[in-house]
C-alpha cells in the first residue's frame, strides 16, 4: 500500500461495470453531473476529450475504458471525478468518467490488503490496495500510477493545446 494511503484512509467510492474502486479523498477535487465532453482528434481510445470547468481546460477519461472493460451506456449516475494529479512534477486537473459515485468511507488501515501480485505481465502498480468491507471489496487506486509518462505527457499536451486555441 502506498504512502498516501496509509495517510488517509477516507475514500470516494464509485462504480465501474458494477466493481466497486476508490479513491484517496486528497486526490478528488470534486464530482460532476456528466456534462457534454468536446472531443478531441488524434487521441487515445482512452481519452474522451475535454471539459470547462469554471473558465479551465479540463481533459477526461474513460476509465472504463482505460481498463479495457466494454463501453458502457450513459445513466443518470453517470459523472465525471475530478482529479488533481503530478504531470511532469507539476500539478494538473483531470476528470475521470465513472458509471457513478457511492459515497465517501473511512476504511481503516488494517481493513487494506496490498494489491494482489498477478505475475509479472500484469501490471499492478496503479492498486494501491484492496479494501475489505462488511459485504464488498474495494480495489483502491492510485491514480498517480494508472497513466504512463506518455499518456500524462499526451494529456498534459491536450489541454495546452486547447488553451492555446482559445487564445
Amino acid at each position: 500500500m502506498d504512502e498516501k494511503n496509509r495517510q488517509s484512509s477516507t475514500h470516494l467510492t464509485f462504480f465501474l461495470d458494477e466493481e466497486l474502486y476508490g479513491l484517496n479523498i486528497q486526490m478528488v477535487r470534486e464530482v460532476l453531473e456528466f456534462t457534454a465532453i468536446t472531443r478531441v482528434p488524434m487521441t487515445a481510445d482512452f481519452m474522451r476529450g475535454v471539459i470547462n470547468v469554471r473558465g479551465h481546460v479540463v481533459p477526461v477519461i474513460d476509465l472504463r475504458k482505460k481498463f479495457g472493460l466494454a463501453e458502457g451506456e450513459r445513466t443518470a449516475e453517470t459523472c465525471i471525478i475530478i482529479v488533481e494529479l503530478e504531470i511532469d512534477g507539476e500539478a494538473a486537473t483531470m476528470g475521470a468518467l465513472v458509471d457513478g459515485v457511492k459515497e465517501v468511507l473511512d476504511i481503516s488501515p488494517e481493513q487494506i490488503d496490498a494489491a494482489p501480485r498477478l505475475g509479472s505481465r500484469l501490471d499492478t502498480r496503479f492498486i494501491a490496495g484492496i479494501g475489505k468491507l462488511a459485504d464488498a471489496f474495494v480495489i483502491l487506486l492510485n491514480i498517480d500510477e494508472i497513466f504512463s509518462d506518455r499518456e500524462l505527457s499526451m494529456i498534459a499536451g491536450i489541454r495546452q493545446q486547447v488553451e492555446d486555441q482559445e487564445a
